[in-house]
């Protein structure tokens, strides 16, 4: 027990000590709370809050899936889907160490994403030909992805109301469709999920960092750039979430109060993304040889860097239209040759200044405006078109990732506006936020109705859009292939839509080729070289270009012509030299045909039935079963006893049952 002198010398000491030390020296004192009833109430209160967000997230998962359950009825597009799946061996081939291997070193399709491959090979291996499945994976993919946005808002803002109309908003906006509905963009949806993973990453770590959660980060951002290179701003984003909502960066704001992480300088936090930055470049450089080798990258000579400067800026004001009026959405939009209208061009220079000057204006006040504008602007950049890849001016599935930062703005500014408002005033705008959601989903449910056949969508995209030769050869040659499952060789409907591309574009090699295998299948050959040759001198695709190079051989081997028609072939094997590519058939059957030739002359001055037996069997090799069977029945008339020729009758007679 302390001395009488002791506690003198300790109530000196107190009387000293400044009033602040005492406070901290008392609350270091490690006594138990008094027990009251509130002490008992923060742990239910928390879990509460717990149901309510999974209550939440299975509301928007499950309406998420029923608004896109009708694609696991549709078909394989005919755009892309034979190439990334349908046709394709190695996907085929299903998940192992060889289609591994493959998938890393892979750069077809002008793009690096192993991930992307081995989801598709998984597919397969589950699901095989069966296209609803890959469908349904796409679309789970979609549902994971709402949720997902969801989960990181209301983690790193506490904002359920908020959050739920932001992931609300990307679940059922219909520019959404697209990525979701088309198995073959995939790798949009799925480094998106990686993308939002990483996000989710990225804010553990910033509560508490640590090398361990930094690499889960970086893993997570590694495998959305191996599933698509769109997410290579992904540091930029994370610098955005730094000033708001996390509120990381030191002397730029207060700490935030539903967000406990330590601040820190400006400077340092870019220093910590520069390892994100690096796989970034890394990836960026991989891509760019990928589309360099695939002559995927447009020339300037083809598109002027001023062109691509006003298309970028009309497209980027486009998707700010089509998030308010999502009307005419289409699956390819044409790139405009001869320059936006100026008229067009100043507006929207007008729309996208306006409203950065607005957004840094209120930067202070609403954070949320600018971290969203600059998400969105900034996601865009890789696919704007400044390095212009493909034909088309801007494309729907573009949009997927980078309108989750105007959604951002949206779903935070309405509960802005709504703050100052009276509750009779709220009730209204709940109840026309909710018809506008409905609205949406009943236009996404109508977008997603033309995935339903290949014709559809093309048809479609030719009305929403002009001077659209692309929809227009496609929609031509989904109705010329339902004429030769038929068993036909030609197609009035579809010469009417490939008439239609020509008048846009008189040289359009597709259309021509087509055209030209009209004329052939009604014998004028003379005509059909005319279109075809004109259609060579216009073609830029080597896939077309072999083409119609074997369209032209068989021209000329219908017309007796074998040395031109096996000369044609030949060029085609060289342009693509895939084994079942036509022109390594036709090649072949060019031997087979001269010796039908030379054989029917001989039958005409001396038939016999052995010859005809002959000719039967040179027929059957060349594919010519009806003239075959014709053959075999000549030589039975002339040797009833020529049992070779009747059992090749019979078997030819059982292959076409």
């Amino acid at each position: 027990m302390p001395t009488a002198k002791a506690r003198k010398r300790r109530k000196r000491a107190a009387q000293r000590m400044p009033s602040s030390m005492i406070v901290e020296a008392q609350s270091a004192v490690t006594l138990p709370p008094p027990q009251t009833p509130n002490s008992e109430a923060a742990p239910s209160a928390s879990a509460l809050q717990l149901r309510t967000r999974i209550a939440l997230a299975m509301v928007l998962a499950i309406m998420t899936f029923a608004l896109y359950y009708p694609v696991i009825h549709h078909p394989f597009s005919n755009y892309d889907d034979g190439e990334y799946v349908v046709q394709n061996d190695r996907i085929h081939r299903g998940v192992n160490w060889t289609t591994a291997r493959w998938a890393l070193t892979s750069i077809e399709h002008a793009n690096w994403h192993p991930v992307t491959w081995l989801s598709h090979a998984l597919d397969w291996q589950l699901f095989g030909p069966l296209a609803g499945g890959h469908h349904f994976t796409s679309q789970l993919l979609h549902v994971l992805n709402v949720t997902l946005l969801f989960l990181f808002l209301t983690g790193v803002t506490r904002s359920k109301a908020r959050s739920l109309v932001v992931a609300a908003l990307f679940a059922l906006h219909p520019i959404n469709v697209e990525s979701v509905a088309w198995i073959a963009e995939r790798k949009n949806v799925l480094c998106t999920f990686f993308f939002l993973l990483a996000l989710l990453a990225y804010a553990r770590y910033a509560r508490r960092p640590n090398i361990r959660r930094y690499l889960l980060v970086a893993l997570l951002f590694a495998l959305g750039l191996a599933s698509k290179p769109m997410v290579v701003t992904f540091p930029f984003v994370l610098l955005l979430l730094d000033y708001w909502p996390l509120r990381r960066i030191e002397g730029w704001s207060q700490p935030s109060a539903d967000f406990p992480a330590q601040q820190f300088s400006a400077g340092k936090l870019l220093v910590e993304k520069l390892p994100l930055i690096a796989l970034s470049a890394a990836d960026s450089l991989i891509t760019l040889i990928a589309q360099h080798k695939a002559e995927a990258i447009r020339t300037a000579a083809k598109f002027p860097l001023h062109l691509r400067i006003e298309n970028a800026i009309f497209s980027t004001a486009t998707y700010l239209w089509k998030v308010i009026w999502p009307a005419r959405l289409a699956v390819l939009y044409p790139y405009p040759g001869g320059g936006v209208a100026a008229w067009r061009l100043l507006t929207a220079a007008v729309v996208l200044i306006g409203i950065s000057a607005w957004a840094w204006r209120l930067r202070a006040r609403h954070s949320y405006l600018i971290v969203g504008w600059l998400w969105f602007l900034g996601m865009l950049v890789p696919v704007i078109g400044l390095i212009q890849v493909g034909d088309q001016g801007m494309a729907d599935r573009y949009a997927y990732l980078p309108l989750v930062g105007i959604f951002l703005g949206v779903g935070w500014g309405i509960f802005d506006l709504l703050e100052n408002m009276g509750k009779q005033w709220r009730w209204i705008a709940g109840v026309v936020g909710a018809v506008v959601l409905a609205i949406l989903a009943g236009l996404s449910r109508r977008q997603i109705g033309f995935w339903q056949t290949n014709f559809d969508l093309w048809v479609h995209t030719a009305a929403v859009t002009q001077n659209n030769v692309s929809a227009y050869d496609v929609a031509g040659s989904e109705l010329l292939l339902r004429a030769m499952n038929k068993g036909l060789n030609y197609s009035g409907e579809a010469q009417v839509y490939f008439q239609k591309a020509l008048e846009i574009n008189p040289n359009d090699s597709e259309a021509l080729m087509n055209t030209g295998g009209d004329l052939q299948a009604h014998g004028k050959f003379a005509e059909a070289l005319q279109k075809y040759k004109l259609a060579l001198q216009h073609v830029d695709d080597n896939f077309l270009k072999a083409q119609i190079l074997s369209d032209i051989g068989s021209a000329y081997e219908q017309m007796g012509d074998f040395a031109t028609a096996r000369e044609y072939y030949h060029q085609g094997l060289l342009v693509s030299p895939s084994p079942d590519n036509t022109s390594f058939i036709g090649y072949a059957r060019t031997f087979t045909d001269e010796k039908i030739a030379s054989l029917a002359v001989t039958l005409a001055k001396r038939p016999t039935a052995k010859g005809y037996f002959q000719m039967g069997r040179l027929q059957d090799a060349g594919g010519y079963t009806s003239a075959a069977k014709i053959s075999y029945q000549r030589a039975i008339e002339l040797d009833p006893s020529l049992q070779a020729a009747r059992v090749a009758l019979d078997r030819d007679s059982k292959s076409k049952r």
